[in-house]
């Protein structure tokens, strides 16, 4: 096992539009036991991917971490969710066993559902 040379990224497709989700903001956090550690907090570009990973290398080690994704404010912003959308922040917490790979967390999206896996 490796530590601290892998990295985490993530790409954000709004599945009602058919599209990439720009400007979502997501902050990421480290969890030790009820404590959450802000990482960074930051937004997505016109590509719905971050122009840098969310948690760089250097800073990941083994153990679990939380994407909060900020999907709510940009359904809202393309007029899609009413003033209280069904889904508004979505966390996706995850493990990382080995600090030297790449994990990659995409959220696929819409007002009303999401999905996550895995990816590359």
């Amino acid at each position: 096992m490796s530590d601290s040379a892998g990295y985490v990224t993530t790409h954000i497709l709004d599945t009602a539009n058919g599209c990439p989700a720009a400007n979502v903001r997501i902050v990421a956090y480290r969890i030790e036991g009820d404590r959450r550690e802000e990482l960074v907090d930051i937004s997505t570009n016109h590509d719905g991917r971050t122009d840098q990973p969310v948690i760089g290398k250097g800073s990941l080690r083994a153990g679990v971490y939380e994407i909060d994704f900020h999907i709510g404010d940009y359904f809202k912003a393309r007029g899609l969710e009413s003033a209280t959308p069904f889904l508004d922040v979505v966390p996706v917490r995850f493990g990382i066993d080995d600090a030297g790979e790449h994990y990659h967390v995409p959220l696929l999206a819409s007002p009303f559902g999401y999905s996550t896996y895995r990816g590359s």
